[in-house]
């Protein structure tokens, strides 16, 4: 079982840079696809970005394309998100998830049902 740590939310005014981290843990050895989602107070969970293992084949959702950018480091076993000029409407609770595949490129649909292990997420607010 992956178990997923996320860190480095917080409050940020609007036009800001937030940097989140990702650690995980337990079953690293295995190879797995990474994500972000998002989750705003009365909304419904929405993919932001996603990752292969190798880190070759990257995807981010149009609302955030151009200011967000998922990497990860697989010796570290850390996936991160940089988000750059951030909006009012990207205050939200953010989560990291990992979608276990045997493969170097694989990335799954990128919705919730799609990956397995889950992170506690992260609150990022978005205000001046």
């Amino acid at each position: 079982q992956l178990q997923l740590v996320e860190s480095g939310g917080g409050l940020v005014q609007p036009g800001g840079s937030l940097r989140l981290s990702c650690e995980g843990s337990g079953d690293t050895y295995t190879k797995y696809a990474a994500g972000w989602f998002r989750q705003a107070s009365g909304r419904e969970r929405e993919f932001v970005a996603m990752i292969s293992w190798n880190g070759r084949n990257s995807y981010h959702a149009d609302s955030v394309r151009g200011r967000f950018t998922i990497s990860k480091d697989n010796g570290a076993h850390a996936i991160y998100l940089q988000m750059s000029n951030l909006k009012p409407e990207d205050t939200a609770v953010y989560y990291c998830a990992a979608s276990v595949y045997n493969s170097d490129y694989y990335v799954p649909a990128p919705n919730p049902e799609a990956f397995g292990s889950w992170g506690q997420g992260t609150q990022v607010t978005v205000s001046s």
